[in-house]
């Protein structure tokens, strides 16, 4: 695992035109950073694959447990909404995608910081534009990435009848790309896509319609379960017949109280980090994080805090894994699954150990063989 200084390519703006990507830079700065790319072994490919099938082995079994258990107050998820979380997860509704944050410098296990199973993001960059780059860039080589296939397999796995919906908030460049993305990758799957912002969703009184009056059978929602259920329409989710992804059993998963739980049902794991809900157990150093937070936001870590507007829910403390420095920079694993497996790999960088939404992406390669 070596980081390499390289340079830009002079036509990069061009390509970018090209292949439709839109947000290479947010508020002014630069988001997609080939000053720089990361090189693997083979051998560590493995190794990031090999761990992030282990970790979503112990979180299906954390889900199961925690369905079993009721344990909705250990991971901060209100009594309410419980029930729509135990028939999503006893109807085994499918997953689409998720990423794994994970810490790792090449030695030792991988391990994980966080996962997001909910709204991840750094999609579209991760699965065509790396690729892309590595194509022009380093064609001799070879790269974990095989999302879009993935992708396009998932919706054809699936029986959608009548299309899916797509939906996000309003304002935002990243969020609306990722979706756009995944509609590709629907459409080419030869599903209808159409799109609305999640403040067009309306109500007839028994279910979820579009804006030109159509049902809303089932709805890909870049948009957080927990905001999700305090919007105003939040209240008829669970008597509606639309299905969603992600499903709502991933709650458990996208919030940091999966941390703790994953660590007390299974303590000492390589791929795991001490957490509890409560402070001074992990034996050293911690970094806290609040249940629902998002981007590093109302993060702290010793030496480290971030604003936000997180932490009214309460917080996991986790042991203070700081990320590796390279060339002043740190970055982070974003391992990525499609339909539970593990599919490609997208690295963020920040220069602070803390990784926040003006982190860059930055792309990487493998040597095979």
């Amino acid at each position: 695992m070596r980081r390499h200084a390289i340079t830009p390519r002079p036509d990069q703006q061009a390509r970018f035109a090209a292949i439709g990507f839109g947000f290479a830079e947010i508020a002014g700065q630069p988001y997609w950073d080939e000053t720089a790319c990361w090189a693997f072994s083979a051998a560590e490919i493995d190794a990031l694959d090999d761990a992030t099938m282990a970790l979503e082995r112990l979180c299906l079994a954390a889900v199961d447990h925690a369905v079993r258990r009721g344990a909705h107050a250990a991971l901060g998820i209100p009594e309410a909404v419980w029930p729509l979380v135990v028939r999503s997860w006893d109807a085994q509704e499918p997953s689409l995608y998720g990423r794994m944050d994970l810490r790792w410098d090449g030695s030792g296990p991988p391990k994980l910081l966080e996962y997001n199973a909910d709204t991840p993001t750094a999609l579209f960059e991760a699965a065509v534009v790396q690729w892309e780059w590595l194509q022009s860039a380093r064609p001799e080589a070879d790269q974990f990435n095989s999302l879009h296939e993935a992708l396009v397999s998932a919706w054809l796995a699936r029986p959608l009848p009548g299309g899916i919906h797509f939906a996000c908030q309003r304002g935002s460049d990243e969020d609306r790309g990722t979706v756009d993305y995944l509609r590709d990758t629907a459409m080419q799957a030869g599903l209808a896509a159409p799109f609305l912002h999640v403040d067009e969703i309306g109500w007839d009184g028994r279910r979820f319609r579009d804006l030109a009056g159509a049902p809303i059978a089932h709805c890909f929602k870049l948009y957080p379960w927990e905001f999700l259920l305090r919007d105003a329409f939040g209240t008829h989710i669970a008597t509606a017949p639309t299905r969603w992804i992600e499903p709502a059993w991933r709650m458990v998963l996208s919030g940091k109280g999966i941390l703790a739980l994953l660590w007390e049902l299974f303590p000492g794991h390589p791929n795991l980090l001490p957490a509890f809900r409560e402070p001074g157990r992990t034996g050293g150093p911690e970094i806290r994080k609040p249940l629902w937070g998002r981007e590093g936001a109302n993060v702290t870590a010793p030496g480290h805090a971030t604003a936000g507007p997180y932490g009214a829910e309460g917080y996991v403390h986790q042991a203070w894994a700081e990320l590796p420095c390279f060339d002043g920079r740190y970055p982070v694993l974003g391992s990525w699954l499609v339909a539970g497996l593990a599919v490609g790999l997208g690295i963020r960088e920040d220069d602070t150990p803390i990784t926040r939404d003006t982190s860059r992406f930055v792309p990487h390669f493998f040597t095979p063989g």
